[in-house]
């Protein structure tokens, strides 16, 4: 079985940097800041503004726009009795704000899938999205993406990404349904008389908006908890419908400049190892899913996002008794009318959870356990299953002596896929001697994989600072796997030329 490696590299662009504000929380300060700006002229604001914008201008493709978005946050620190000109606004934003590059320490841990559209793709060729984990300042991580085509023969072709890069504020989910959301609270430990008081005030949907209107008016009532313990369980109710929440980019944007960065506290840190897949439904309906980890610095929460176009994004928790650690990928579809998911809850075995609901997880099922030498510290998954007529392929990683990471794969049966039919015993995948250093040094690792034809195209990370492709045969693969030996072909005789002698 040949593992053939691409010469292509996908690294860090630390030229494609983000609009971000810049977070000041003593009200004193903004006060001061802005109070410097309202004391210059007209003159020196046009003037001011001017080398702003030659400067930073060219470098985001909203960046007036971006502005004008910023300064409705501290207008209210603005006291005078005057209008106000549109670049004094303009230059009051600019210093609240900064350029954060998401891209300037690493890019790694890339998940590929099928683009939504097609149009214009050459015969027998396929283009794809490729989600990775992008790593900049203070090691925080963001979802930045790339796209390309796989032609007939498994040749890709990356497309050139867009200078720019954005990120458009979050804003609160549409409607929350009240069932879950009472779900979700229970599993936070904050489901008592209070809230479930607070919840009865509310529809079976209701908006964000709703939701802080009988908050306040709750806060301002009398109760047998003390005002400490009130606000404790406001604040916990708040957190989680932030937590759940939208990006909506512009349409017009390429999607490599879509990035989507840290919204809620609960991920303040980062999202980490995005694992995309094209999930159809049992109505055939198509939504893409991927299952992240959500870091504040000291906590890990598995949250799931899901779109259609890769222009409107949801975010959502994952919850119940089982959604701990990380690794969670979620099967391409339903396996009996339940939706089915691998993790790695333990942080050393692979398990295998049902469910009837997406975004809630009760019970999980060992399903492997480390085996080999290079697997001996801890096992786990490389991305969603791939279906294939055979069964479940599993691409998984294993971390061995010295932490060293190689990728390893498995074969589920399709029906049941908690039987293992299939196991390499050895790496399908590991680093080379030309792939060990880096910011984390002898890790090779994947988020998601595609079958093209007959070919296992394998996005992988190179020592978690950048990327590059690997293409196995499937057959070959599966044939390995099974531990189905090829025949080997008879040799033809033929007879020698008899030649007449003199």
């Amino acid at each position: 079985m040949q593992v053939e490696r691409t010469r292509i590299t996908i690294k860090p662009n630390p030229k494609r940097v983000l609009f971000r504000p810049i977070h000041i929380d003593e009200q004193d300060r903004i006060y001061k800041i802005i109070a410097r700006v309202m004391m210059l002229s007209e003159s020196q604001v046009h003037q001011e503004l001017k080398k702003i914008k030659k400067e930073f201008e060219g470098r985001h493709p909203h960046y007036l726009e971006d502005l004008e978005s910023r300064y409705k946050h501290f207008k209210n620190y603005v006291f005078t009795d005057t209008l106000i000109s549109q670049e004094r606004k303009w230059l009051v934003a600019a210093h609240f704000s900064q350029e954060y590059t998401p891209e300037a320490a690493a890019l790694f841990n890339p998940s590929m899938v099928w683009h939504p559209d097609q149009n214009g793709v050459p015969e027998q060729s396929r283009r794809f999205i490729l989600s990775l984990r992008a790593t900049g300042e203070s090691h925080i991580s963001s979802i930045t993406f790339r796209t390309g085509i796989i032609d007939a023969q498994g040749q890709i072709k990356l497309d050139t990404p867009s200078s720019f890069v954005t990120n458009p504020d979050p804003i609160p989910n549409s409607s929350y349904e009240k069932s879950l959301f009472e779900k979700k609270l229970y599993e936070l430990g904050v489901h008592n008389d209070y809230t479930q008081k607070l919840m009865q005030k509310l529809p079976e949907y209701f908006t964000y908006e709703q939701l802080e209107r009988v908050l306040e008016s709750e806060s301002k009532q009398r109760s047998l908890y003390s005002d400490m313990d009130r606000e404790t369980f406001i604040n916990s109710i708040l957190s989680l419908a932030q937590s759940n929440y939208e990006i909506d980019f512009h349409s017009h944007e390429d999607l490599s400049e879509r990035a989507i960065f840290p919204s809620t506290e609960a991920e303040i840190k980062g999202l980490e190892d995005a694992r995309f897949v094209e999930f159809i439904d049992s109505d055939l309906s198509r939504t893409f899913y991927a299952t992240y980890t959500a870091y504040d610095g000291n906590i890990i929460l598995p949250q799931l996002l899901e779109t259609k176009d890769f222009k409107h994004f949801k975010i959502n928790t994952l919850n119940g008794p089982a959604v701990q650690y990380k690794g969670f990928a979620l099967f391409p579809r339903k396996i009996d009318g339940r939706y089915a998911i691998l993790s790695n809850q333990d942080k050393e075995n692979i398990y295998l959870m049902f469910s009837d609901y997406v975004h809630f997880w009760h019970d999980k099922t060992l399903l492997a356990r480390p085996r080999g030498s290079w697997e001996s510290l801890q096992i786990g998954n490389c991305g969603s299953p791939i279906e294939t007529s055979e069964g479940w392929l599993v691409l998984t990683y294993g971390m061995g002596p010295m932490r060293r990471v190689a990728m390893g794969a498995m074969l589920l049966d399709r029906d049941d896929p908690l039987k293992i039919i299939g196991r390499l015993d050895e790496p399908l995948l590991k680093p080379t001697h030309t792939e060990r250093e880096g910011y984390v040094p002898n890790v090779l690792f994947s988020c998601g994989a595609q079958v093209h034809h007959d070919y296992l195209i394998i996005p992988y990370s190179i020592a978690d600072s950048a990327c590059s492709f690997a293409r196995i045969k499937l057959s070959a693969l599966i044939d390995k796997l099974l531990k189905r030996e090829k025949k080997p072909q008879k040799t033809q005789i033929h007879p020698k030329k008899q030649t007449r002698t003199p």
